[in-house]
């Protein structure tokens, strides 16, 4: 690469990082705050919380760099263009192929970090976040640990801690199961402790009172005792295997095992092309908007009073391959056999540019026409 190339190409990835990691900021709070509400009310730990967003990520990287391509190609572009560095080098002998040259690498660059996400640390990083969903889910012993607050691990019991020592010593609890037809049955202990064995989770109360309330009749027998074992291991939900999801296999299979997988899950075979093409067709899209904006950018030349109307074009222009991309999805998802059209807004962006780049070659051209028109 020349000098040239160089810079401009390092101020492109030093923008596209800067967008980026805006972008993702943005997204990560909005979704951080639900998943940080849910998960301390299931009493799990800042550990899990950090793990969940963490694999979390790749998805939301993959929504935001399409666009933080387009915004750091038309602020690089603007820049150079304002600054007179654009006219310079164009004055020098370099054509506008010439000056997209680092654009395409950037694009390439763009392409690869896509392709990367989509085929693969995407679908991993999906699967592995609904099987520890799963398992967080399942996890009664962790949300039982939360003081000061009465809790429905299951349908019809209500469990209170009043407080847990530093020590895990549960201080003054109370159990309410309702799950008899007949009877309400209450327990409650000045201390507790939960103890893992090969049976399961059990709860040892130490100085309590059980009180059984026989229905119908009203009858209440109440019985002391110095230590009771109250086996929790029925409010565990019994593990189950994640529900597969098309989301989570590899494109390979995706692609030639379509019919299969179609009986299998009881989805269209249209959804599974559309899943497995839009994995190629996201890449390309994503490229493409920059040289797009580049384009754009270059068609109008410079101009003193900056070249606002370019930047609104390109956008206008991306937001139109946005809304191709969406016109697709439903007929694709119907009928398997139409997936070339995944293709379709990557095709449209490269004849776009390969247009606005003819066009910005030959400024003069496009002048007389607009004046005898």
């Amino acid at each position: 690469m020349s000098r040239f190339d160089r810079y401009v190409l390092s101020q492109l990835l030093v923008l596209f990082g800067f967008f980026a990691l805006i972008l993702i900021a943005v997204y990560w709070v909005n979704s951080a705050v639900e998943l940080l509400d849910l998960l301390i009310a299931n009493g799990q730990s800042t550990a899990v919380f950090l793990e969940f967003t963490a694999l979390s990520l790749p998805g939301i990287i993959r929504h935001v760099i399409p666009f933080s391509t387009f915004a750091a190609t038309v602020y690089v572009i603007n820049r150079l263009s304002s600054e007179s560095e654009l006219t310079v080098m164009q004055a020098t002998g370099f054509s506008p192929w010439r000056l997209a040259r680092p654009v395409v690498l950037f694009g390439i660059i763009i392409f690869s970090m896509m392709s990367i996400l989509t085929h693969y640390l995407v679908p991993t990083s999906l699967l592995q976040f609904n099987i520890r969903q799963t398992e967080v889910s399942q996890n009664i012993t962790a949300r039982l640990l939360t003081e000061g607050e009465f809790l429905h691990p299951a349908d019809d019991i209500t469990f209170y801690i009043r407080e847990i020592s530093p020590s895990g010593v549960l201080k003054d609890v109370y159990i309410s199961d309702r799950r008899g037809s007949s009877e309400i049955t209450t327990y409650t202990a000045a201390e507790a402790y939960l103890v893992n064995d090969e049976g399961g989770a059990k709860l040892v109360m130490v100085d309590g009172l059980s009180q059984i309330l026989v229905q119908p009749g009203g009858r209440l027998f109440t019985t002391n005792f110095s230590d009771f074992t109250y086996d929790i291991s029925s409010l565990i939900k019994k593990p189950t295997t994640v529900r597969q999801s098309i989301g989570f296999m590899s494109t390979k299979d995706l692609l030639t095992r379509s019919d299969e997988i179609s009986a299998e899950l009881n989805v269209r075979r249209g959804q599974i092309m559309e899943e497995a093409h839009s994995r190629f067709g996201q890449p390309l899209t994503s490229a493409l908007a920059a040289l797009v904006a580049f384009g754009t950018l270059l068609v109008g030349g410079y101009s003193r009073f900056g070249i606002w109307r370019q930047v609104v074009l390109a956008f206008v222009l991306l937001i139109s391959l946005e809304i191709v991309r969406s016109a697709i999805l439903d007929p694709v998802r119907s009928n398997g056999d139409l997936w070339p059209l995944i293709y379709l807004p990557a095709a449209l962006g490269f004849i776009m540019a390969l247009i606005l780049l003819t066009l910005s070659a030959y400024p003069l051209n496009l002048r007389k026409r607009m004046a005898t028109s």
